[in-house]
């Protein structure tokens, strides 16, 4: 029964170690009320109220993977300006270990800054640059991610398209894993999912699905398993996971499927559900669990998530007490 299996692994001494390798970054929120129209042009005033710093992209991954207890490296490039600072500040504050992380001089720390009136987003605001990072700092974060690697039971791969993962270093990195035999969770970006080869599991949406198979939308089953079949034979992956938003997600190999309906019954805020997924997996994977009990503890872990606004974490104890309820 998969609650027993989730009771021991709570209860285990050995918690997972894991490498979250990815594009890191800033969620800043700022908060106010707005009540009228600027004189200036049709946009409203917002009258600021407060403002909150939190960790975002990859760096949330990690945060959710510490939320469930793992033990969590962080790897990546961050600019050498404030921004990075604080990111770097509210990592330590989070238990999150940062020795893999290396600061580039050349390129901001990616910041998005969302403007919220009430409970209503009214805009997004980024500070980013996507070039690919130089040859030089591959080279450093290659070596420095060695030994992380090894001593890691998972890796996972956050790619929000910031600059990262090239397609020599993406490489570079799966090769030194499958070396050491361990599992590569990948979270992709883009049209080239050539680069994600030999990854153990792939998960993208349905839409990042549709465009890397350069297919039409996705709207049945076959459409699923037909893209899915098309991206498998690309990269070798073991299995996709697609997540499908409101319909939940399917589990895709070669030959078979396995469709996990939703199990949220209210959303406010999706932002950073699809972190959690990734870290949830990623975890109970870790800790010795089939990719079909990690993938149902997903659903659950974001079933919690999306009833919260701004990116969440979750717990095991919140997600026993929603798999208790479902019963």
């Amino acid at each position: 029964m998969l609650l027993d299996k989730v009771r021991s692994i709570q209860q285990s001494q050995k918690k997972p170690s894991v490498l979250v390798i990815g594009d890191l970054m800033i969620d800043h929120y700022v908060w106010g009320d707005a009540t009228r129209l600027s004189p200036e042009a049709p946009v409203p005033i917002v009258n600021v109220k407060n403002e909150s710093t939190t960790l975002g992209g990859a760096a949330n991954v990690a945060q959710n993977l510490v939320a469930l207890g793992a033990k969590v490296t962080l790897g990546g490039v961050i600019g050498d300006d404030a921004f990075g600072t604080r990111l770097m500040e509210i990592m330590a504050e989070e238990g999150l270990a940062t020795d893999a992380i290396i600061k580039d001089p050349h390129r901001p720390t990616t910041v998005k800054t969302r403007i919220v009136a009430g409970s209503h987003q009214l805009v997004r605001v980024d500070r980013e640059v996507t070039e690919p990072i130089f040859n030089d700092l591959e080279d450093e974060l290659t070596d420095k991610l060695d030994h992380y690697i090894n001593e890691a039971d998972i890796i996972l791969f956050s790619d929000y398209g910031k600059g990262l993962f090239s397609p020599a270093l993406t490489q570079r990195l799966i090769s030194l894993a499958k070396l050491k035999e361990k599992k590569v969770i990948i979270d992709p970006k883009g049209l080239d999912y050539a680069k994600y080869r030999d990854a153990s599991i792939i998960k993208p949406n349905r839409k990042e699905l549709a465009e890397a198979a350069k297919t039409d939308k996705i709207k049945t089953i076959e459409d699923l398993q037909k893209a899915a079949k098309i991206i498998l034979k690309q990269t070798d992956a073991e299995y996709l996971v697609v997540t499908l938003s409101e319909e939940g997600m399917v589990i895709l190999d070669e030959l078979t499927y396995k469709l996990l309906p939703v199990k949220a019954t209210a959303v406010f805020d999706v932002t950073g559900a699809g972190d959690t997924v990734l870290a949830t997996m990623a975890y109970f994977i870790a800790a010795g669990l089939g990719i079909e009990d990690a993938c149902e503890l997903a659903n659950h872990a974001a079933a919690i998530v999306i009833r919260r606004v701004g990116s969440a974490t979750t717990t095991i104890d919140e997600i026993i007490d929603d798999i208790e309820k479902d019963q």
